[in-house]
């Protein structure tokens, strides 16, 4: 029996790992949707307890694959002994496969029969929006990103990111229904029940990606994106904040544009530290040419008070952003964690959190929806500046994981958001992926990565608010606890589940 048990962990553990496949960049979305239904088919008729361990195997196999990337940051950039980086890679890990765990037991919870179907689904997709919420949330490889290229990209504009968890979650059910249905031979009505709820689904999908959720706003803007390709390792050493400048200035006098953007951090240097002349000089060029100028540059309030800023030079007044979703360990310090950040030699590693209710900038004809780095990740709080804003803007410095999957995986990500508000996405990032990515969530142009180049393009602004826009993740969330909360009533009555 325990040799049986042990089985079904290590394939779940193999299902997880597979599931990476299915993210940028090698994108097989149908290989999540069938992992995702191997995961179901081994809850079928499971205890809470073994349906929690299945569900931990699967996201570790998931996570320890996925984000394995995280090791970089802290070994090869951030100097912690290879041995701790491993463990903290492999625990960092096992908690996000918490969640799993949990959605196992949740489900298990509940009837065999009757609304089965919808239990998994509904109990996936709550444990997703969790992952993205506790402890400021990390909610990378949700199994929606995978489908922006899929047949459910269309539902990202009606409900978004965690709306695509549950109903990729609902296909991979129905898929277990059917296949259940024909081992046991049950009749062909229940079977063909499943499969009209499948094909419905996709359909629908499909006819929601027809829909315009948005219109053009003024004439296309003329952007430049650019990349600078500095090492992590020598970004902040000393002695080499002068031909950073010096090659974005060069980037900037080569590439005119209406718009020009730089990386988090572009200039790293706290902006009062940085040569008045320096910025001057940046400034007359943008309005020479008629342009706005927009980089990332950590900013200094006080001693105690310092942010990761996005700060603006041009034609337009100058404005800021501070960014307000910061990352734990690399951007502030949880409390009782600072032995953990002595280990790394991680420079600016404890910034001040932005305002919560950030505006749009303001540049010429259009507004700028300013996200930094994994913010991009928090649809939610995306369109908080809708809708205002006509061109959503990410920054990053994505150096600190290297040659890994977590640029594509990131790329991936912006797509969503995209998807999500009908708006483009402009891109810059310090190695990759720089990238303008239009409102339907489709990658127009984009740098090589690891290159030293500027991506000059023509961006079609556009406004217009999508029902995602208006309702964000509610609609979601409140159905899979209504399906939850339905069927934890109906427990008593319907037979099926073998006790905890």
């Amino acid at each position: 029996m325990r040799e049986g048990r042990a089985g079904r962990y290590v394939l779940a553990l193999l299902l997880g790992a597979s599931t990476t496949l299915s993210f940028a960049p090698i994108g097989a979305w149908p290989i999540g949707l069938l992992a995702l239904a191997g995961l179901f088919y081994l809850w079928q008729d499971d205890t809470r307890g073994n349906a929690a361990l299945t569900g931990f195997s699967f996201g570790l196999g998931l996570y320890g694959s996925g984000v394995s990337w995280v090791y970089i940051s802290m070994h090869d950039y951030g100097g912690m002994p290879a041995p701790l980086a491993a463990l903290a890679t492999l625990l960092f890990a096992a908690y996000l496969a918490l969640w799993p765990a949990l959605a196992g037991y949740l489900q298990a919870r509940l009837p065999a029969r009757g609304a089965a179907w919808l239990a998994m689904p509904a109990a996936w997709c709550l444990t997703e929006w969790l992952r993205g919420w506790v402890f400021t949330g990390f909610p990378w490889l949700g199994v929606g990103y995978a489908h922006s290229d899929g047949p459910l990209a269309g539902l990202a504009p009606l409900v978004g990111v965690h709306g695509i968890n549950f109903v990729a979650a609902l296909v991979a059910a129905l898929l277990v229904a059917i296949t259940r249905a024909s081992l046991l031979h049950t009749p062909w009505s229940r079977r063909w029940q499943a499969m009209t709820a499948l094909a419905l689904l996709l359909f629908g999908s499909w006819l929601a990606g027809l829909v315009g959720w948005s219109v053009p706003h003024e004439e296309p803007v003329r952007v430049a994106l650019l990349q600078g390709n500095v090492a992590q390792d020598l970004k902040f050493e000393e002695g080499r904040f002068e031909a950073t400048v010096e090659g974005y200035r060069r980037l900037i006098e080569a590439h005119p544009a209406t718009l020009i953007v730089l990386p988090e951090t572009a200039l790293p240097r706290m902006l009062h530290a940085i040569p008045r002349r320096y910025l001057d000089e940046l400034e007359e060029l943008a309005i020479a040419r008629g342009a706005d100028l927009v980089f990332g540059v950590p900013r200094a309030e006080s001693q105690e008070r310092y942010f990761n800023s996005v700060v603006t030079l041009g034609t337009s007044p100058p404005q800021r952003y501070d960014k307000v979703h910061l990352v734990p360990f690399g951007e502030f310090i949880p409390p009782g964690f600072r032995w953990f950040v002595d280990l790394m030699k991680i420079p600016l590693g404890d910034f001040t959190r932005g305002s919560g209710r950030p505006q749009a900038l303001k540049l010429g004809s259009q507004r700028l929806a300013i996200n930094i780095c994994y913010e991009d990740l928090f649809g939610e709080e995306i369109i908080l500046q809708l809708p205002a804003a006509t061109i959503l803007v990410n920054v990053s410095n994505i150096a600190w994981f290297g040659d890994s999957l977590a640029p594509h995986q990131h790329l991936q990500i912006s797509r969503m958001r995209s998807l999500e508000t009908a708006r483009p996405m402009l891109r810059a990032t310090n190695t990759g992926m720089t990238a303008v990515i239009d409102h339907k969530g489709r990658v127009l142009h984009s740098l090589k990565p690891f290159t030293t180049a500027a991506l000059v393009a023509e961006v079609q602004a556009t406004s217009g608010l999508t029902p995602y826009a208006r309702s964000g993740n509610w609609p979601a969330i409140s159905a899979s606890v209504l399906v939850l909360l339905s069927g934890l009533r109906r427990r008593r009555d319907v037979p099926g589940r073998p006790p905890a």
